[in-house]
């Protein structure tokens, strides 16, 4: 006999949701099914799940912003994303829409000024490079193409930095999604220039799917998929 499961399912396409609360329900899972992003993170405020399935595209607050929100509650929340969307398009996503570039090592100067001049005002670089003094490497190309560079390697720093149109490197040690909010909250200040995010460096290996991995998400579900199939790896996916 498997395990009962606390399932929440958010979705704001109500049949579907719907649908899919009913297949885990026949299967004896206790399911909560909320329409919202906000609803979601009320949702874990009253309880634990021992899995959420979360579509990206919601109105208001999106399925990517309220997961961040909820794993700062609950770092140990499993969320599966249900989504059609690219990695890259999932994490512009828990930007708010930013734009968006990756840096795999080895490090090019040449790379790291033509994405920071992509990515423009307010958008957001991940770099996804283990090598040693990334940070100075970075600040050394901007700042040898006469760009205004502030490197971050404390929350403490964001006090100091001048220009609010400046290059800001974020390499303060933290996993991407602890980075990710320091990003977010430069914008919320009202800082207009491109960020360069520097992950933990266990975390930060190449390749966009990792980058994603360690934001936290425990898995994508690429619509459309099987629900047979989910039924069948259920018990796999809390193991």
């Amino acid at each position: 006999m498997t395990k009962e499961l606390s399932i929440l399912i958010v979705d704001d396409d109500q049949d579907n949701a719907a649908s899919l609360g009913e297949l885990f329900e026949i299967e004896g899972h206790s399911v909560c099914v909320v329409h919202s992003g906000q609803a979601a993170i009320d949702a874990y405020l009253d309880s634990n799940f021992d899995l959420a399935f979360m579509d990206v595209m919601m109105p208001g607050k999106n399925g990517v912003e309220s997961f961040l929100e909820i794993r700062r509650m609950k770092p140990s929340a499993s969320v599966f994303m249900m989504s059609g969307y690219s990695v890259e398009e999932l994490m512009q996503q828990a930007v708010a829409g930013g734009a968006l570039g990756f840096l795999d090592k080895p490090l090019e100067p040449e790379e790291v000024i033509r994405l920071t001049r992509n990515v423009g005002r307010g958008g957001m670089v991940l770099a996804a490079s283990s090598e040693s003094n990334i940070a100075q490497a970075i600040e050394g190309a901007l700042v040898s193409n006469g760009m205004d560079c502030n490197v971050i390697r404390h929350t403490r720093d964001l006090d100091a930095i001048g220009s609010s149109d400046s290059v800001v490197v974020i390499d303060a040690d933290l996993h991407l999604i602890d980075e990710v909010a320091v990003y977010r909250n430069l914008i919320s200040c009202g800082h207009e220039g491109p960020s360069i995010l520097i992950p933990k460096q266990q975390a930060a290996v190449p390749g966009k799917q990792s980058l994603l991995r360690d934001v936290g998400v425990t898995g994508i579900l690429n619509k459309p998929f099987d629900p047979s199939d989910l039924l069948q790896r259920l018990q796999q996916l809390v193991a």
